[in-house]
């Protein structure tokens, strides 16, 4: 199951801070693919990606920001990107364009800062934009629960297409994540199943929060017809 749209068309013009970002994430990922054919991404992703022992330390601080636009697989990039381009203009036309980048960022670090405080002996690099995505998803829950999600269905083997609302839809994947980082407090999260599941419900806890606050300003769009 996995989302291809929402029925609210956006406002507030283009949305080009979303786009911008989601360009900037698929071209970091085409040059990750360049290190990786000449044996130096393992030493570029310990780099820029956030390793929390170093975080801890206080040791490169910059890894911080640079992780958020890392990703360690086709299907890791392809997944945040596809919630950034559906979730992210709505929430960018709320916002403004100026509030939302810092918003996004902020998503990041909230989401680095919850992993690292239960990881904090890790070396093992964290990377990826799945918390500032969260951060996302939990501002449009706030703000958009009545919103309907296009989704496709894989159910034996057959592809089917429905909506659901965005409170549902959202907020299932919340509970999965929220789940799966409790099952994982006596382990070593990243190190063991891949994903840090801590950081996608801190940088959701932080998006659900600058959604209530800015609640108040949320605009009126507009309902598209599905074609369903």
């Amino acid at each position: 199951m996995f989302p291809i749209g929402d029925d609210n068309v956006r406002g507030g013009g283009k949305p080009w801070v979303t786009w911008l970002l989601v360009g900037a994430n698929i071209a970091i990922f085409v040059y990750e693919l360049t290190l990786l054919s000449a044996g130096k991404l393992e030493q570029f992703m310990m780099t820029y990606g956030v390793v929390p022992a170093q975080i801890v330390q206080g040791q490169n601080l910059l890894s911080l920001l640079t992780s958020m636009f890392l990703h360690g697989s086709w299907a890791h990039v392809f997944s945040n990107m596809l919630f950034l381009w559906i979730f992210g203009d709505n929430i960018e036309a709320t916002l403004g364009k100026a509030v939302y980048i810092v918003f996004y960022l902020a998503g990041g670090l909230a989401a680095s800062a919850a992993h690292i405080a239960f990881n904090v002996q890790s070396q093992v690099p964290t990377l990826g934009a799945s918390g500032a995505v969260a951060a996302v998803l939990g501002a449009y829950a706030v703000m958009y629960p009545q919103s309907h999600v296009r989704l496709v269905v894989i159910f034996f083997f057959r592809l089917m297409m429905t909506r659901v609302v965005a409170l549902v839809f959202i907020g299932f994947w919340f509970l999965t994540q929220f789940f799966n980082s409790v099952a994982s407090l006596g382990v070593r999260t990243a190190e063991t199943g891949g994903v840090a599941y801590l950081a996608h419900v801190g940088g959701f806890i932080l998006g659900v929060i600058v959604g209530l606050l800015f609640r108040g300003q949320r605009r009126e769009l507009r309902r598209s017809t599905p074609s369903f």
